[in-house]
C-alpha cells in the first residue's frame, strides 16, 4: 500500500470502494455485466440489486476498483462511485444489532447496508453507506469494531 494511502486511512478510516450500476432491466443484463467484470479479473465482493419496471440499480463492492471502472466505461454503463464502510461482524446474531445501536447512539444514519460475500479472517462483513463515514469509521473502532479498508477485500 502507498504511504499517501497509509497515511490517509490513517486520519479518516479505512473505506471501500462502492459502485452503483445503472442496468436496462432486461433478462441477460446481470449476467454481461459479471461476465465482462470476471473477463478482466475484477471479483464481485458484495452485491445489492434494486429492481424496477424498466430499469435496476446494482450496488456493488468489488475486489479491484480501478480495473472495474475502466470496465465500466468500455461497456459505456453509467455509474456512481462513492466510498462506504465495511465492519466485520463478530459471531452471533445479536452482533448485527450491536452495529446498528453504536451507530444510533451517535446519531449516524444508515443510508443503506449489504452483505458481501467474503470472509476476510472467517467472519461475515457488512458494508454500510452512512451520513458521515468518517464519524462513523472512528465510533465503530472506539467500540471495538473492526472497520476494513479496500486492501481488506482485494486480493
Amino acid at each position: 500500500m502507498p504511504t499517501e494511502q497509509k497515511t490517509t486511512e490513517a486520519t479518516r478510516g479505512p473505506r471501500v470502494r462502492h459502485f452503483s450500476v445503472f442496468l436496462s432491466n432486461r433478462v441477460g443484463a446481470l449476467m454481461d455485466l459479471t461476465k465482462a467484470l470476471g473477463e478482466a479479473n475484477v471479483h464481485i465482493c458484495g452485491l445489492d440489486v434494486i429492481n424496477s419496471a424498466d430499469s435496476a440499480i446494482l450496488r456493488m463492492v468489488v475486489d479491484d476498483p480501478s480495473r472495474c471502472r475502466d470496465v465500466l466505461a468500455r461497456q459505456g454503463i453509467a455509474v456512481a462511485e462513492t466510498e462506504a464502510i465495511a465492519v466485520e461482524l463478530p459471531m452471533g446474531p445479536e452482533k448485527l444489532g450491536n452495529v446498528l445501536s453504536i451507530l444510533l447512539t451517535a446519531e449516524i444514519n444508515v443510508e443503506f447496508t449489504y452483505s458481501l460475500m467474503i470472509r476476510p479472517r472467517g467472519k461475515a462483513v457488512l458494508l454500510l453507506h452512512v451520513d458521515d463515514e468518517e464519524f462513523a469509521s472512528s465510533v465503530l473502532a472506539k467500540a471495538g469494531i473492526v472497520v476494513l479498508g479496500q486492501a481488506d477485500i482485494s486480493r
